[in-house]
């Protein structure tokens, strides 16, 4: 899929970077964790890109905001966890968070088509020897490649969103076609499906452990009254509701800096629910912008798992620092705020999508 995308954009400054963050947006759809993406898009666009001449902040932030999209673009991990903490059918969580996915990789790929217009020194376009290759032939390989996701995103999200299965039978349903898939490319064997076992319940046992240090902070926490404490000083914040909207969203910011997201819906999911209710905003937009804050974390030293992900991920002799990553995702984080006013000013960008599904 990498190589029909980079035949097909080649020709456009930036395009390599482009089609980074659109395998991104489609490896979302298939694969929901952040780690596994973004090593991918290390190992297999860093080095295509900067062998190109592309400069490494601009190269190392398309993954990293590429890489990120796969915490929010369903089936994500952090809205299966979010939906039943907060009491909301995960099914309709994954369908309104599609709109700002969606609006995110746009926000990406317009940014890198800008910065490449009027930076074109940090973003050249493909040789033109590169790029010479038949219409008919470059145009098969790219509808064949997009055949394997498709299937992969019609047999967890399509049923979902048919109402055909429920998220966690979805769940099932993906993993049998993810098999089937490897078994037709032939990579499939024993030893891949004991380490993917084995990764699974390391996986679970991980947030398990999580979950029930977490829920058993917030109990004490919300029996000992502190929630009301929380609550009433949340309420308090000059501004109505928008200014409490924005002091819990500077809250989730600073948290995701310092804390994994994963602890951070377990302690603050419980406590800000019923604030947003409390506020008058429709649960399913306020849950979802939650999980679009998020999205800040990935890429926020000094946690910013995405960055440190994508450094390790990248072969020593390109040269990439941790400095490089930094000052190129700053636009991004950037991005993602511009989204967040967006999804604000236009709330149907959230909620108009669960409302055409068929069944909860």
């Amino acid at each position: 899929m990498y190589d029909a995308l980079y035949i097909w954009l080649g020709a456009l400054r930036g395009g390599l970077a482009m089609t980074t963050v659109i395998i991104g947006t489609i490896l979302a759809a298939c694969v929901g964790t952040i780690t596994a993406e973004v090593t991918m898009l290390t190992v297999v666009a860093l080095g295509p890109m900067l062998r190109r001449g592309y400069s490494k902040s601009l190269a190392t932030a398309s993954i990293c905001a590429g890489g990120t999209l796969g915490i929010l673009i369903p089936p994500s991990i952090m809205l299966v966890i979010y939906g039943p903490m907060a009491e909301i059918s995960v099914g309709k969580l994954f369908f309104g968070a599609f709109g700002p996915g969606l609006l995110l990789s746009a926000l990406y790929l317009s940014y890198i088509l800008l910065r490449s217009l009027f930076q074109p020194e940090v973003a050249p376009s493909l040789p033109a020897e590169e790029r010479v290759v038949p219409f008919i032939k470059k145009t098969t390989a790219l509808l064949t490649s997009l055949v394997p996701p498709a299937l992969l995103i019609a047999g967890v999200l399509g049923v979902i969103f048919l109402g055909i299965a429920a998220p966690t039978e979805a769940a099932g349903s993906g993993a049998l076609i993810a098999t089937l898939l490897a078994i037709a490319y032939r990579k499939f064997s024993w030893k891949i499906l004991g380490d993917v076992s084995l990764a699974t319940v390391k996986l679970c046992g991980f947030i398990f452990v999580i979950a029930s240090c977490s829920v058993a902070f917030t109990a004490v926490f919300l029996a000992a009254g502190c929630g009301d404490v929380v609550k009433e000083g949340l309420l308090a914040v000059p501004g109505g509701q928008w200014g409490t909207f924005t002091a819990i969203m500077l809250i989730m910011l600073v948290l995701g800096m310092f804390i994994s997201w994963m602890g951070i819906l377990f302690i603050m999911v419980p406590i800000i629910t019923p604030i947003g209710a409390a506020l008058g905003f429709d649960p399913l937009w306020f849950s979802v912008m939650m999980c679009v804050n998020l999205q800040m974390s990935f890429m926020t030293p000094p946690y910013a798992v995405a960055i440190f992900v994508c450094r390790g991920a990248a072969a020593p002799e390109l040269g990439v620092t941790i400095n490089d990553i930094i000052r190129g995702v700053i636009p991004f984080v950037l991005l993602i705020m511009i989204g967040i006013g967006l999804c604000i000013a236009f709330p149907q960008i959230i909620l108009w999508l669960p409302h055409q599904m068929i069944r909860f």
